[in-house]
Formats: structure tokens, C-alpha cells, sequence
């Protein structure tokens, strides 16, 4: 990953991701499970083929343009192929379909690098191609993102699958915006990451892998149960929590770009998402059973998870503090 932030060449990028891909397999594919093997070999696939697409690209770029610089991808064929290829790299739709198959596969810890870190280096790269980026293309991969994100998730049992649509949902998001505002894509990207690295801890904390398994933490671990409550509405972009503010300033920008119309279509194609996540914080919340915990400890967290939790979480949950600021 830091290869492909520090590259300059379009070639050292090539050879940042394909390091990137090879050190994931084998976490992957860890468990001896035979699912675990399918969803390495399907990631595999995927990201190949995406790295393939991509050194076509900058290939034609440099045979056009005499340049292998990433800033200089002024080829408008390369552009679109580019942007192709780091979609299908981070599972953006139409070419999101690994995406929840892999995760599913997968441990909750590989899920949450997934979902998180090996986002890091393919929107490193469109922000630095963000200024050659055609606007018609990325708006409408985020619209299709987002639509698919909220659709797939709507009848998700398992969490990992739920996520994974989740991600692809945060990531049309950022897609939307990436050419007109940078910055603020990559804000989006980098809060999304701090509200999802809590919610995968403290999954992993309660061994929760499904809906079902979810609605038994509140007897043992209530504050668990509320902190993930939380962290599921700020993923849902509800005032005054974190999730909310990228949300508001991408449709505050797209307005102020002159794409009402976009900005529209995105807040209600947003409510497909709302409504999963209400419906895992109502089953999570509103479900508790009549009996409460004979213990005294109900706060049952390994100490290095509940670090990350502690750390992390008021960062992805309160927000209060900056919002008149935002909306002045």
C-alpha cells in the first residue's frame, strides 16, 4: 500500500498493488475451509484482471502521450479504462459482484482489512488522476454504487454480506464526487474507514456473524450493544453522528456544481441503506430479551480490542462538536 501511495510511475504502482494482492491471499484463504479457498481464488481473479486492465491503460497512455506519470494520464481512452479498473479494484459497481462473496468467506478481521485498508491504495490513485477523470463516468458508477449497495443489503442475514454492501454504498459516495471535489471524497473514504474499523471489533468481540447471533449481545454486553447501535446510524448518515457530515458536504458540493438533480437521486437512493441499518439497530436494541445478566462485569472486552474500540469509536460517533460550524 505505501508503494502505491509513493509511486510516481505508473509501473511502480502496477508492482504496489500486485504485492498488495499476493500478502491478502493466504489471509484469506487461512481458515482450511473450502468457502475460504473459493473466496481467495475469487479475489484473485478479480483483482488480476483489474491490474491487467490497469497496466493496459498506462500503457496506452505512455505509447500515446510519451509519459508513465501518474498526474499525466492525459489519454482520454486511458482515462476510462483506468477508472474501470480501480473501480473493479475496490468493488465499486458494476464490478462490486467479488466483493460481498469474498468477505463472506472470509474472517471478520481479513473483512474489516478488505473493507478498509485495501481501499487505501486504488482511491490514492484516483485522487491523483482526479483532475483528467471524466465527471459523467464517475457520477454515474456512484449512483449505480449506491443504489446497489442499498438494494443488496435489503435482505442480508449475514453481517459480513450487509457490510459488504454497505462499503459498496459508502463508496459510490466518494465515486459521485471524486472528479468535482477530491478532498472531500477522500474525507468521506477516510471517515467511512474510522466507522467501520469499531463496528468489525466489536463484531469480532461478540462473535457475531449473523442477525440472530446479534440479538443475544444486549444480555451480556449491553454497552457493546449501544456503541454498535450508534455506529450503525452513523453509518446510516444521521445528525448529529460522524456519517453525517461527508454525506452533507458531497450534497452541499454537487448542489454548488450545479448537479441538483444527482445530489437528489443520491439522498433518496441513501434510504435504501437507512433501511437495513434500522433494521439491524432495531433487532439489536428494540429485541432484548426480558432477562438481564446475573454478572457484574458487562463490560467483557480483551483488552487490546477494547483499545481500538475506545480509540476509535467517539471519533466515529460524536460529531456534535462540528456540525454549526459545517452548516454556517
Amino acid at each position: 500500500t505505501l508503494t502505491v501511495t509513493s509511486a510516481n510511475h505508473w509501473m511502480t504502482a502496477w508492482l504496489g498493488l500486485e504485492l498488495n494482492m499476493i500478502s491478502i491471499l493466504p489471509m484469506i484463504a487461512k481458515q482450511k475451509h473450502p468457502r475460504s479457498t473459493e473466496a481467495a481464488t475469487k479475489y484473485f481473479l478479480t483483482q488480476a484482471t483489474a491490474s491487467a486492465l490497469m497496466l493496459f491503460a498506462s500503457t496506452i497512455n505512455a505509447w500515446q502521450t510519451g509519459s508513465w506519470n501518474i498526474m499525466q494520464l492525459n489519454n482520454k481512452l486511458s482515462c476510462i479504462l483506468m477508472i474501470a479498473a480501480l473501480a473493479m479494484k475496490m468493488g465499486a459497481a458494476p464490478t462490486h459482484f467479488w466483493l460481498p462473496e469474498v468477505m463472506q468467506g472470509t474472517t471478520l478481521a481479513t473483512a474489516l482489512l478488505i473493507t478498509t485498508w485495501q481501499k487505501i491504495a486504488p482511491i490514492t490513485l484516483l485522487y491523483m488522476i482526479s483532475n483528467h477523470t471524466e465527471p459523467t463516468i464517475t457520477l454515474t458508477i456512484g449512483l449505480l454504487s449506491i443504489l446497489v449497495g442499498g438494494w443488496g443489503g435489503f435482505n442480508q442475514t449475514q453481517l459480513r454480506k450487509m457490510m459488504a454492501y454497505s462499503s459498496i454504498a459508502h463508496l459510490g459516495w466518494t465515486m459521485t464526487v471524486i472528479s468535482i471535489v477530491p478532498n472531500t471524497a477522500l474525507t468521506n473514504i477516510i471517515i467511512y474507514m474510522i466507522m467501520s474499523a469499531p463496528f468489525f471489533t466489536l463484531l469480532m468481540t461478540t462473535a457475531s456473524k449473523t442477525l440472530q447471533t446479534m440479538t443475544t449481545t444486549w444480555t451480556h454486553t449491553p454497552t457493546t450493544t449501544i456503541i454498535l447501535m450508534l455506529l450503525l446510524l452513523s453509518m446510516a448518515g444521521l445528525p448529529p453522528l460522524t456519517g453525517f457530515t461527508p454525506k452533507l458536504l458531497i450534497l452541499d458540493n454537487l448542489v454548488a456544481h450545479k448537479l441538483t438533480t444527482t445530489a437528489a437521486t443520491m439522498a433518496i437512493l441513501s434510504l435504501l441503506s437507512l433501511t437495513f441499518y434500522l433494521r439491524t439497530t432495531y433487532l439489536l436494541t428494540s429485541t432484548a430479551p426480558p432477562t438481564t445478566t446475573q454478572s457484574t462485569t458487562t463490560w467483557r472486552l480483551k483488552p487490546h480490542q477494547s483499545q481500538i474500540t475506545a480509540l476509535l469509536a467517539p471519533i466515529a460517533l460524536f460529531n456534535i462538536t462540528i456540525l454549526p460550524a459545517l452548516l454556517m
